[in-house]
């Protein structure tokens, strides 16, 4: 016989889960004190990385049903969602959801819902790629320097290949111009580059 599982989250500690409860229970679902999961944690944090239920998946078999009342409940974003719903039908759990009408997620019907859902995660990943890269075009254009400031100027960088020149070790040149062995070699590697 089939376990029933109920996940309910709320982003902060002064809400309450009890509406989703409440709707789990009006949608049918007759879900034990000890198998109804609740959790007061941020939609930004992954589902896996939720401790409540990382709790619950460690807890799941084979055959189990997992209610929810929204999609947001179990992931951040599109991507979270498809990756948790296949997560669990791997596992051999269905997922109810109540805003879709019940559908089990993991049924014929559920994976076409899944198939959408995961269409519109590789639309938001590659409007995110697009928005990215479209910023780091502009910023570059308008003269944006990218990673981190150089800790030498021009002006000690010259010096710094002079005494390299003139037989100084590297450490040695760290410790004058405060900085670290590997800036020290970086500037050398970069003077032996053919140009």
């Amino acid at each position: 016989m089939s376990r029933v599982f109920a996940y309910c989250r709320v982003s902060t500690a002064d809400q309450t889960t009890q509406n989703q409860s409440l709707e789990i229970k009006t949608a049918g679902f007759a879900i034990q004190p000890r198998r109804l999961i609740e959790e007061s944690i941020s939609g930004s944090v992954a589902a896996k990385e939720r401790p409540a239920f990382s709790k619950l998946l460690d807890r799941l078999e084979q055959g189990d049903i997992l209610v929810v009342t929204k999609l947001d409940r179990l992931g951040r974003n599109a991507m979270d969602v498809r990756a948790t719903v296949e997560h669990l039908a791997d596992l051999g759990v269905r997922v109810h959801c109540l805003a879709l009408g019940g559908v089990d997620l993991t049924s014929s019907s559920g994976k076409m819902t899944m198939q959408v859902i995961a269409a519109v995660a590789e639309f938001e990943r590659d409007l995110l790629i697009e928005r990215t890269q479209s910023g780091i075009n502009r910023a570059r254009a308008a003269g944006k320097r990218f990673g981190r400031p150089s800790s030498l100027n021009n002006e000690e960088r010259v010096k710094v290949l002079a005494a390299l020149g003139s037989g100084k070790s590297v450490a040695e040149l760290a410790r004058e111009f405060k900085t670290s062995r590997q800036t020290i070699m970086r500037i050398r590697e970069c003077a032996l580059k053919p140009s």
